[in-house]
């Protein structure tokens, strides 16, 4: 019986801090400027071309990450995981060269398509004022979601999907 009571209140507890972060994450979203993806052309950390028309007619994420977030360093398997079904790219923020954030997902196991945004120039870009921030773009580049903190692989799966029946 007892084990019952304390098993009631773990669950209750995480329903309610799932809640908390989720509002928590509502209030501290990007206001963007824009309602579609903006045009970019970048080059990846491992030197090939990255354009905003790779994901034309395919909805996306961007995730805004960074070496030095605690948070980004858990969850950033689910990104690598991510890209291997969806299109997936995702931008270091002030995380040091190529060579070093190379390295680091080396270190993870981990082989996403990254930009290196040295100067954080494309996360102002994007107001990013917490990481890691996540965005999930429909198929016509027109944003869907936005997110601060962990997010999970089912959860991106599932905006993915919702993304693309809102269309």
């Amino acid at each position: 019986m007892k084990t019952k009571k304390i098993l009631k209140e773990i669950l209750i507890t995480a329903v309610m801090a799932f809640v908390l972060l989720n509002v928590i994450s509502y209030f501290k979203k990007p206001n963007l400027s824009f309602d579609t993806f903006p045009p970019l052309n970048a080059t990846l950390i491992d030197k090939s071309k990255f354009s905003h028309k790779d994901f034309k007619d395919k909805p996306f994420i961007v995730h805004f990450w960074a070496t030095w977030c605690p948070t980004c360093k858990v969850e950033i398997s689910n990104f690598d995981d991510l890209a291997k079904d969806y299109n997936v790219i995702t931008i270091a923020v002030e995380s040091g060269s190529d060579e070093e954030i190379k390295k680091f997902l080396a270190n993870k196991d981990i082989s996403i398509p990254t930009i290196n945004d040295k100067s954080g120039k494309l996360a102002s870009v994007f107001n990013i004022s917490g990481y890691p921030t996540t965005f999930v773009f429909d198929k016509d580049g027109k944003l869907f979601f936005a997110d601060v903190g962990y997010t999970s692989g089912w959860s991106l799966k599932l905006k993915i999907w919702l993304s693309a029946l809102n269309n």
